[in-house]
């Protein structure tokens, strides 16, 4: 369904019955991430995912900010009558997640990030992630999607995704090219790493139960994600062999599983 809110139309897809789980997507994903989890939780969760802001189906006419997507997540989930959720985000959408749960931590019943970060903590690393996320804006903008994603299948953080089949990759490729230039890079615009608020020091006082994921060949969010785990009052953290950044989709089994153990079990796994 299409769901209006500030001036930006969101897609939304609700699925099943139940506790409710919200799942977010990483930069130039989509909704279709989370397919084949959303066809197992659904049985026993009300399940929805959304594109966000840029992404796919969702348009705006303005450039919406992390804490204005963060806003506008909570008017939807409060006009569906959600008010306790797990969230669930992947790169950009752990960011979004952690944003949110900072944000709004009464909605958040339980938070997992994989492949996520706080943000960054210097204004000197904020403003040179800015320039950099600018100039592939730029790239977006006067290539176009189809070169853009060429070269963004290239870069490290997806080196380990050579290993997946050719029908999971063409899939990752089919999901990459969904989008419009305009749309990705308002993304990096206003939602990018260097432009979102920094949660570091919020962290120690985020009490809200959270599982973190990174796969084991991602050497730099292992190290994000020790030192987050070290500041969040109460943190599992899993680093998950033989993946790379999309844990999801490189071990889709065992990341089903501990997250499923995790959102089934009222205890901390």
């Amino acid at each position: 369904m299409y769901y209006e809110v500030n001036g930006t139309t969101y897609w939304i897809k609700k699925s099943g019955s139940g506790p409710a789980m919200l799942l977010l997507h990483g930069f130039t994903g989509s909704a279709e991430t989370w397919k084949g989890f959303v066809e197992k939780w659904q049985a026993t969760h009300t399940v929805l995912t959304i594109d966000l802001p840029g992404h796919a189906k969702t348009t705006s006419n303005n450039s919406v900010t992390m804490k204005m997507c963060c806003q506008d997540i909570a008017e939807i989930l409060q006009s569906f009558g959600l008010n306790k959720i797990i969230v669930l985000g992947y790169s950009m959408g752990g960011r979004t997640g952690l944003s949110f749960a900072c944000l709004y931590p009464d909605l958040v019943d339980k938070l997992i990030l994989e492949s996520a970060s706080p943000g960054l903590q210097s204004a000197e690393d904020r403003t040179a992630r800015q320039n950099k996320d600018e100039q592939l804006a730029m790239m977006i903008e006067k290539d176009g999607i189809s070169a853009f994603v060429d070269f963004w299948e290239e870069i490290p953080l997806f080196a380990s995704q050579k290993q997946l089949s050719f029908e999971k990759r063409k899939a990752i490729r089919k999901e990459r090219l969904s989008h419009t230039a305009d749309g990705l890079a308002m993304s990096l615009r206003a939602m990018g790493t260097g432009t979102q608020p920094s949660w570091w020091e919020y962290l120690e006082r985020l009490s809200i139960p959270t599982l973190l994921l990174a796969g084991g060949s991602d050497t730099k969010f292992v190290k994000l994600n020790e030192n987050m785990h070290k500041l969040l009052p109460q943190s599992d953290f899993r680093i998950i062999e033989n993946a790379g950044h999309a844990i999801h989709v490189e071990q889709a089994e065992i990341f089903g599983k501990i997250v499923g153990e995790f959102i089934y079990d009222s205890k901390m796994v």
